[in-house]
């Protein structure tokens, strides 16, 4: 009976295993036919009975929730493949992990192991890129958003997306149609494949209507999709399968269905004179077209060999006569190791989508200025809520950048991906004011100082803190007349005017501020606090103030008008050579001529004590009348005391 039993367990075991066996062959089978749907769910019928999967099924399994939007699910998966491979995960991997977790607002988690990932590889480069985005994405999330998002009534419960101006229509791409009986369905999301649409916009909302095909008998029957305007709107460029004249699919050694971009000119209900680019190819994708406003320029999106990532954005000049340059990729600055897609180009900037750049999850929108001839400078994110955690991407906007369209799979959609119609206000002019405080004595930088801002009618409009290497950096309003202070308790003031001009994000540099510390400006001598200035010398036998003389009357000035709380007293002395009484009357005027100074000077006479001369009567050393001493020695006698009597 136990052989029995012990044969009857071989069995049954051989028999699970021969079972589990053809559901991971089924499950990798609808893997690489790119039917991502099916395949979740056989992985998932085989891992149920499957302990321990090798790193191969892992890796298909995220991939296939990933691939169709179940972030969820693809986390799940993406993190027990980590666990796997810790620090050997590839590029691509690690981005699709790191975007799962963002799609799952796990923000401090996904930029702790990005940031571990860039220290660990020592790229400078990337580091800052990571830092001075993620500072930026923050700074403007902080803000009130200048946009207005509505989801349009017209989605459908399919995918819908890709919008792009027509005259005072929009086309788009959907999945929409339901009427073809037994139609083709694409097995990557079990979706009927895309389609152009045409409909008219309503200028007052934004809100589509009366939805068609757009040139229905010139669409193949797989996808069709993005399509881009010449300024003419006659010629068009738009994405579509790579297919044979029979309109049969053409794939590539994988298996794929690769995208071609089709260039046609508009005439009635049809296309003519229909070519493809010269640089498509079955092998690789070519799709999402964008054309300069001025019809100078195309920019595409592709995998063709030698990116960057997984899709780069290039551009191709189009010369008078309808040909293509040579394509261009638009470089790291915009290209990363992992999705650049969906282009818009509006006159100087260049508006695209991505997950290689640091974002809240998925693809975000991310606008570049072009800086110099198809040189673009950093791409700034464009923030909540045009951005989410999930996709955001073919954003289009109109000319004077007041309305335009973007697509998304965010939560409390309509369907996979829907349309959404915003509205902008243009943003305050706003430009930057930096520079460094420091100590006017020692030239070390002074922390925590205040700096602030004033508008011509003397109001604080902004104030920051110095950093401890005394810098900073504010926030100032374009074409205004300003004024910077800067000061710190026990310590002088600086202010400087600056008139701003009218372009924004400029930044103005080097206002920098020196600043006295009040210790530095006064002395103790004999317990007593005095202004601390050089000798004050007189002409002989005069009481007129020298050039000497004022510049060193303007320190006490200085200090009086920087600490308006301080009360002095002035005293005068000679030395002992001369008459007793002619010295006291000298060291009178001289008194009075330095007092006289200091009120012309801006200081109120209730904030100056008294003023007196006391002539030799207060010598400082032996030096009196008859005793032999050095002109050194008389020199020390002969001075002006400014003493502080309160502060």
């Amino acid at each position: 009976m136990m052989r029995k039993l012990f044969l009857f367990s071989l069995l049954f075991c051989i028999a699970s295993g021969f079972a589990q066996n053809r559901q991971l062959k089924k499950a990798d089978r609808l893997f690489e036919d790119l039917a991502y749907v099916e395949a979740a769910k056989a992985y998932e019928e085989y891992l149920e009975k499957e302990p321990a999967p090798s790193t191969q099924t892992v890796m298909h399994v995220a991939d296939a929730y990933y691939f169709t939007g179940n972030n969820s699910s693809a986390l799940r998966w993406y993190t027990k493949l980590n666990t796997i491979l810790a620090d050997n995960m590839d590029d691509t991997y690690f981005n699709r992990y790191i975007q799962t977790l963002r799609a799952a607002e796990d923000y401090k988690k996904a930029d702790e192991l990005l940031k571990k990932r860039l220290d660990n590889k020592g790229d400078q480069v990337l580091i800052k890129r990571f830092i001075d985005q993620r500072k930026y994405l923050d700074s403007i999330n902080a803000e009130p958003s200048n946009y207005t998002v509505t989801n349009l009534a017209s989605n459908s419960d399919k995918a819908d997306f890709g919008t792009a101006f027509y005259g005072n229509q929009i086309v788009f791409s959907s999945s929409r149609d339901t009427t073809k009986i037994g139609g083709k369905i694409y097995s990557w999301n079990d979706q009927p494949y895309l389609e152009l649409y045409v409909a008219d916009r309503n200028a007052e909302d934004g809100s589509l209507f009366s939805a068609k095909k757009f040139l229905p008998k010139e669409q193949s029957q797989y996808h069709n999709a993005t399509i881009a305007f010449m300024p003419d709107l006659k010629t068009v460029y738009y994405s579509a399968n790579v297919v044979k004249p029979n309109d049969k699919l053409i794939t590539d050694k994988s298996g794929t269905g690769n995208f071609e971009i089709i260039k046609g000119v508009i005439e009635g209900e049809k296309f003519s004179k229909t070519e493809k680019l010269p640089f498509n190819s079955k092998d690789y994708s070519v799709g999402h077209p964008a054309i300069s406003a001025d019809g100078k320029w195309l920019y595409f999106v592709s995998d063709m060999p030698g990116g960057y990532g997984d899709t780069d954005i290039y551009v191709a000049q189009i010369f008078d006569d309808g040909k293509l340059g040579d394509p261009k990729n638009l470089g790291d600055k915009i290209n990363t190791s992992g999705r650049e897609m969906f282009p818009f180009i509006n006159d100087s900037i260049l508006y695209f989508s991505s997950d290689g750049h640091y974002g809240l999850g998925g693809l975000d929108v991310f606008e570049s200025k072009l800086i110099g001839r198809l040189e673009f400078g950093e791409p700034k994110n464009l923030g909540k809520p045009v951005n989410s955690n999930v996709d955001d991407f073919s954003y289009i906007i109109n000319k004077e950048k007041k309305y335009g369209y973007f697509s998304s799979s965010r939560k409390g959609g309509k369907g996979d991906d829907d349309i959404y119609y915003f509205t902008r206000q243009e943003p305050p002019c706003k430009q930057l004011v930096s520079g460094k405080v420091t100590n006017a004595k020692f030239n070390i930088p002074i922390n925590q100082a205040d700096i602030k801002v004033y508008d011509e009618f003397g109001d604080v409009i902004n104030s920051v803190k110095t950093k401890e290497d005394g810098t900073y950096i504010v926030e100032v309003p374009c074409n205004s007349k300003i004024k910077i202070e800067a000061s710190k308790p026990n310590h002088t003031k600086a202010e400087k005017e600056l008139h701003t001009d009218k372009k924004h994000d400029l930044e103005t540099k080097d206002v920098n501020f020196e600043l006295n510390n009040y210790d530095d400006l006064v002395k103790k001598e004999d317990n007593v606090e005095k202004v601390d200035i050089n000798p004050i010398y007189f002409d002989y036998d005069k009481w007129d103030i020298t050039p000497q003389a004022a510049e060193e009357l303007d320190k006490v000035v200085y200090i009086m008008k920087n600490f308006p709380a301080i009360v002095i007293k002035i005293e005068s002395h000679t030395d002992s050579r001369g008459k007793d009484a002619y010295n006291m009357t000298l060291s009178e005027n001289r008194a009075q001529s330095t007092y006289k100074y200091i009120l012309e000077h801006g200081i109120d006479a209730s904030r100056i004590e008294s003023v007196k001369g006391y002539g030799e009567s207060q010598l400082k050393n032996k030096c009196s009348n008859g005793v032999p001493c050095t002109e050194e020695e008389h020199a020390l006698n002969r001075r002006s005391d400014f003493i502080i009597v309160k502060k």
